[in-house]
């Protein structure tokens, strides 16, 4: 039994983890959006859609065809105005939806915490992000806007979701309890998220067997996945409840205005806790790191060790699983010797794992899926405490907002590890040299980590250190 709950009556501690439970569902709901829909389906799906597109136009205006083959990618397509060919449209699709996320988030978190309405909004982002998702299943042909438009408005109620998510941590967890419920949390994400993936691997690789077309199961995977993330959204929702009063009484376009404000007294405020600021600059650093290894591990397991795409997907399924066991392993670890000293043996790990995937053998199998163990390992459990342990350093009833921040300094920093991996590979021709320079993203947040006074980063903001830090 924790501090709190021998504070607590017995129905208010069996309410209090009730919520924890209900809680850690929306870590299942929602990964199911970046899991399967943004990582595995959505960019190829929506690139050939374009080039149909593409050809189209070619074909209407009487001029020659696209190129066959591989070569699809150089057939043009426009938008606003804008020419540039269609294999380019889900990079820069990807850069305008975290742009647009930056403006959005911010004043996002600001409302939730001025109105303290943060199961209505949680309700409004997820399941306006479930039903775009679901509505992915429309985009065919060659309608490849249609696609923009509803991946954007996905990408916004997930980013937006996320925040508002993250803020109910330090309502429903003392001090001592949140880093294994943000843990527990992680872990049945990516546990969600790959059950989710192996489902939806089956339908694809499996259509033909039912007599599907190949488009047809990924609009099948599409609307499958909207129904997943709002369904199982009910449960977090059912559980949680508000716990603070709101600070104004403002609705509509006023409570906008509100928030705006609001955002502008957090901004100038901020710089008084700038131990907070410390450890989020050290975060932005080595989650641009996870998120690039993340990002490019299929590309140098095809390109540079010529593995086939069996061998890959089986990797990322792998990842997934273990991660939820890596998930569960930071939070046991973190209530024994605290969550600091874990996060940096995580990323301690995750340079040992670097240094490993540069030797691996080019066909080896088994090498890589070895190297996917060891990302499972840290992959959720480094994201996890980190978590908590910001959530720690936030000034009370401001949750939201800072979150805000946390996620949208994610987002625009995100470009710089994909930027090193593509330069260095670009300049020595090898995708061995580019993968061991991701090696400084660890090393440079593993001393910026261990250089923040955390508990005095706690005290400073007005809340009570845990007894193990």
């Amino acid at each position: 039994m924790s501090v709190m709950d021998s504070d607590l009556a017995p129905d208010a501690a069996r309410r209090r983890r009730r919520e924890q439970r209900g809680w850690c569902w929306y870590d299942w709901a929602n990964s199911v959006f970046p899991t399967s829909v943004t990582t595995v389906f959505l960019s190829l799906y929506l690139t050939s859609v374009a080039t149909e597109g593409a050809r189209a136009d070619v074909a209407r205006n009487g001029l020659n065809p696209c190129p066959g083959g591989n070569a699809l990618v150089q057939c043009d397509i426009s938008i606003f105005g804008l020419t540039f060919p269609a294999g380019s449209l889900w990079g820069y699709l990807l850069s305008v939806a975290t742009v647009v996320q930056v403006v959005v988030l911010p004043i996002t978190g600001a409302i939730a915490d001025r109105t303290q309405s943060k199961r209505l909004m949680l309700a409004v982002f997820a399941f306006g992000g479930a039903g775009t998702t679901a509505l992915l299943a429309l985009v065919g042909g060659q309608d490849w806007q249609l696609g923009v438009v509803l991946f954007i408005l996905g990408n916004i109620c997930f980013g937006a979701s996320v925040v508002v998510y993250y803020s109910f941590l330090p309502e429903i967890a003392d001090a001592d309890e949140r880093d294994q419920v943000s843990s527990r949390g992680w872990a049945i994400g990516y546990l969600g998220g790959g059950l989710a993936l192996a489902m939806h691997l089956v339908i694809y690789l499996g259509h033909d067997a039912v007599g599907m077309d190949s488009d047809t199961a990924v609009r099948l995977v599409f609307l499958s996945s909207g129904v997943w993330w709002a369904v199982f959204t009910l449960l977090p929702l059912t559980a949680l409840r508000r716990h603070q009063a709101p600070e104004g009484s403002e609705r509509g376009t006023s409570a906008v205005t509100a928030g705006f404000r609001q955002l502008l007294r957090t901004f100038r405020q901020a710089r008084h806790f700038p131990l907070t600021l410390a450890f989020l600059g050290a975060y932005w650093i080595y989650t641009d790191g996870i998120s690039t290894v993340s990002q490019v591990s299929a590309q140098y397991g095809s390109l540079e060790l010529k593995l086939p795409q069996d061998s890959l997907i089986i990797t990322l399924l792998i990842v997934q699983f273990i991660a939820f066991v890596g998930g569960m392993l930071h939070g046991t670890l973190a209530r024994r010797i605290g969550a600091k000293k874990t996060i940096l043996i995580s990323l301690a790990t995750w340079l040992a794992v670097l240094v490993a995937a540069y030797f691996v053998q080019a066909g080896q199998d088994l090498q890589f899926y070895g190297l996917a163990v060891g990302i499972g390992l840290v992959l959720g459990g480094t994201n996890a405490l980190s978590r908590s342990l910001f959530s720690q350093m936030v000034p009370p009833g401001r949750e939201a907002e800072y979150f805000s921040l946390y996620e949208v300094g994610e987002r625009s920093t995100s470009w710089l590890g994909p930027l090193v991996f593509a330069g260095v590979g670009q300049a020595t021709g090898s995708f061995r040299l580019a993968i061991i320079s991701l090696v400084a993203f660890f090393a440079i947040g593993l001393v910026l980590v261990s250089l923040v006074p955390v508990r005095r980063a706690i005290e400073a903001v007005g809340n009570r250190p845990p007894k193990i830090l």
